[in-house]
Parts: C-alpha cells; structure tokens; sequence
C-alpha cells in the first residue's frame, strides 16, 4: 500500500511534464524557430497552445487548492476578498463579461492572452521565491509553481507565433506598459505574505482560465465564426 501511495505521488509531481513531451509547443521540424514557426500549420499550432493553456490553467487549480489546504485556514479563505489585494492584472483593457469576449476581434483575443500571459511571468518568479521562506511548503507545490513559471514563457513563445501567422505581424509588440503592474518594496509580516501568496495564486488561476477560454474561443471561430459563444 505504501509503495503504491508513492507511485500516485510521483504521478502527480511528473504528469505536467509527461503531457508536455508528448505534445511539445516548439515546432518539431524547426526546433529553432519557435517565433516564426514556418513548417507548421496555423491549425496545428492553435492546438498546442491551446494545450498548453489548458495544463497551465490546470495546474494553476491544483496549486492554489493545495496552498489553501497547507496554509489558509477557512475563516481567512471567507475573507480574501476582503482583504484588500486586488489582481494585478485588473488594470488590463480586458474585458470580463460574456458578451464584450464575444464581441472581441480576433486580433485582440490574441493580443490579450499575450497581455496576460507576459504581466504573469514575474510575479510567478516571485511566487517561487517567497514559497522558499515557508516552513514545511510541500515540494509539490514548488514543484507545480515552478512548472507554470516555466511554461508560461513556453506559451508566450507560442502566442507570439500565432500573432505572426494569423495576423500576419512580422513584428509584434504590446500597446499597454505593464511596467509596474507588480511591485513589492517592502518586506510584509508572515500573515499579510501569506495572503498576498494567496490572492496571487488566486488571481493567476482566473487569468489561467481567461486564456484558455479567449484561445478555445479563436480555436471555435476558425471552425464555425457564427456559432462560438
């Protein structure tokens, strides 16, 4: 029973990078060539993202429900929301209700996810760090939290990619300044981190599902443009 308890633990810990093997987002016949991905469909291209926004948004859940298990008791759970962190990223020009996503060009789809995807990249690199000051912070969630760290350059590599091909943009660069989006000078108390620690998980895992969805979303209009809600 014991070793097979250790088996399902590996499992978890392994299976991200499993799945990321067995469908790589980096163009195989051009291993170099992530940007510009030249041998490769548009298509095929649309579903490795895709896939890779998937797991990300995946693991993102995992992580935050492992972190809440190991560190917020249920009272402070009731009242994250009132704690007052707010996302990062709620400054973003990006809409969040149902009918202004469907109403989103495909051009911005793409340009939101890059959004999203670049304004993340630090604060998870922090996230790795401030998890190394914790007493008794599983190693699976280390291992999760550096996992997304690093695929989410991976994804950003791929929206790039999509931007070129579908937009036909040789070169690409964000209209928003996410300069200053996340900046933390001062050394918190272990409660107020903690909380911070939290809402950051939080907020990533909605972003996460933001960018699955507007990708999901493109992936639909390319088959049927009048039926994707």
């Amino acid at each position: 029973m014991h070793e097979k308890r250790n088996r399902g633990v590996w499992g978890l810990l392994l299976w991200p990078y499993i799945l990321t093997v067995s469908m790589p987002l980096d163009c195989k016949e051009e291993p170099g060539s992530l940007t510009r991905c030249p041998s490769i469909s548009q298509e095929k291209l649309l579903d490795r993202v895709i896939h890779h926004a998937e797991l990300i948004y995946r693991v993102s859940e995992e992580s935050c429900s492992l972190f809440e298990e190991m560190f917020i008791p249920l009272p402070l759970r009731l009242q994250s929301n009132q704690a007052g962190f707010a996302c990062i990223t709620k400054t973003l020009p990006i809409p969040s209700s149902k009918s202004e996503i469907e109403q989103m060009s495909d051009k911005w789809l793409l340009h939101s996810v890059l959004m999203l995807v670049q304004s993340w990249i630090e604060p998870l690199v922090y996230l790795q760090t401030t998890l190394d000051h914790y007493d008794h912070a599983p190693e699976m969630l280390v291992n999760k939290t550096k996992w997304v760290s690093e695929k989410l350059v991976s994804l950003e590599q791929g929206v790039v990619a999509l931007i070129k091909k579908m937009l036909d943009e040789g070169t690409f660069t964000t209209t928003y300044n996410e300069q200053g989006l996340f900046q933390y000078d001062t050394l918190p108390d272990m409660l107020e981190s903690v909380m911070r620690d939290y809402t950051l998980l939080s907020c990533f895992k909605k972003d996460a599902h933001k960018m699955e969805t507007f990708l999901k979303l493109l992936k639909c209009r390319q088959a049927d443009k009048y039926n994707c809600a």
